[in-house]
């Protein structure tokens, strides 16, 4: 099935999900219609609209719920140490072909999940379905890249990256990390958060769509983006009311200290922001 003829099979109309579409007879003719376009890149969760701004995909997201409706829990030998899992979400497996190296040590990655040439993937770290994975990226050890988040090409995720992932509601944001973009260990980007080209997030970096995003070098005040070459790093503020400031009372702020350019390396730009 192409990616029209799925549309129209999870569908009802232009703006309903079909509710009921796991009970038709020929579901999983479909279900494994769309595993397929999902891994090769047909069918996407995320899509970028013409005014530059990165969207949920409410049918394919509705559809992928449809498979966990659908399905039983059964044993799953194939994942690493064995599972119990829905068996419409197998792991996927990779062969030469796909150019994909996952290095062994427990990692997991559900079907559904598109992994571009060049990837790698080290142990252990999961990826879930409906998420993206750009060319030549690397996830690095106890990563998680979650259901529905996307991630561009030449993006480093360090260790213990955590990428929100989010399959309800189904027009909820999906977290959408751009090409070029390094990622420090232990940072996280949740809540539908976009990372724009080439920004570099210094270890320990949270983002969520809550949180306010101080530009300290443009002198601005952001939230849900982090605009293209940004470099961020954990900041504070200091908290309102007597009671916190009285006692010093700090609240966690990310900042935009710099902006890199062209001839910057991320590790270097990174290394001078923190000093």
């Amino acid at each position: 099935m192409t990616a029209s003829e799925l549309h129209d099979y999870y569908f009802l109309d232009a703006g309903r999900a079909d509710e009921d579409v796991a009970l038709r007879h020929d579901w999983h003719f479909a279900h494994a219609a769309l595993l397929d376009a999902l891994e090769s890149g047909e069918v996407s969760a995320t899509e970028l609209g013409d005014d530059g701004r990165w969207r949920a995909v409410p049918w394919v997201k509705a559809a992928i719920l449809a498979g966990f409706r659908a399905s039983t829990l059964v044993e799953q030998p194939a994942w690493p140490g064995g599972a119990m899992d829905k068996s419409a979400f197998p792991p996927r497996v990779f062969t030469p072909d796909d150019m994909v190296r996952v290095v062994p040590g427990g990692t997991s990655v559900r079907r559904g999940a598109c992994i571009a040439s060049g990837v790698v993937i080290m142990p252990p770290s999961y990826v879930n379905v409906g998420a993206v994975v750009g060319a030549g990226s690397m996830v690095d050890s106890h990563v998680l890249v979650g259901s529905c988040a996307r991630v561009g090409a030449g993006v480093h995720l360090s260790a213990g990256v955590q990428l929100g992932g989010v399959l309800e509601p189904v027009g909820a944001l999906p977290v959408v990390i751009e090409d070029g973009v390094f990622i420090g260990a232990q940072s996280a980007v949740l809540e539908g958060v976009v990372v724009r080209q080439r920004a570099v997030l210094a270890p320990g970096t949270v983002l969520s769509g809550a949180l306010v995003i101080y530009d300290l070098a443009l002198g601005r005040e952001l939230r849900g983006e982090i605009p293209p070459g940004a470099v961020v790093v954990p900041g504070s503020r200091p908290a309102s009311g007597v009671f916190a400031r009285d006692r010093g009372i700090q609240l966690y702020a990310p900042c935009i200290v710099k902006y890199r350019d062209d001839r910057t390396s991320a590790s270097l730009v990174l290394e001078e922001a923190l000093r």
